[in-house]
């Protein structure tokens, strides 16, 4: 299913692959065995991660990278302890599962004002941020 009201890409720089097999309490692999989880349901004492925590881990990396750009462009040195520590709850409100999720950004040595403003621009440009806009209620929050 495709929503044509998106723009289709002039080129597309990389594709993630997995195969992924049991759900919330099987595994998952990438194409490239580079990942290899085992998956359980949150709050489990088995060993493997689920769903939410891979989602926080590949919005955080992407999100740290929109904010290098970012700096670039507001002619600022992103500092090298640059750190993202990244929430996403999985939530059941009425009948339906949903999700919202928290950035918690440091940029250690910056003031308040210009880790604002990288943060900003990264949330305006991150892939991440971009899918989950208006779909999930989301907080950045400068530490």
């Amino acid at each position: 299913m495709t929503n044509s009201n998106i723009p289709q890409p002039e080129k597309i720089l990389y594709t993630g692959k997995t195969h992924t097999t049991g759900g919330r309490e099987g595994s998952s692999k990438s194409s490239d065995d580079n990942l290899n989880v085992k998956l359980t349901i949150p709050g489990s004492s088995r060993p493997g991660t689920n769903p939410e925590q891979l989602f926080a881990a590949g919005w955080s990396a992407c999100f740290i990278g929109a904010m290098g750009k970012a700096a670039g462009k507001l002619n600022v040195k992103l500092p090298a302890e640059t750190a993202v520590d990244a929430e996403v709850d999985l939530c059941f409100t009425d009948g339906e599962y949903s999700l919202q999720a928290r950035l918690n950004i440091s940029l250690p040595g910056l003031d308040t004002e210009t880790a604002k403003a990288l943060a900003a621009e990264a949330h305006n440009t991150c892939p991440y941020s971009k899918a989950t806009k208006g779909n999930i209620n989301v907080a950045i929050n400068i530490l």
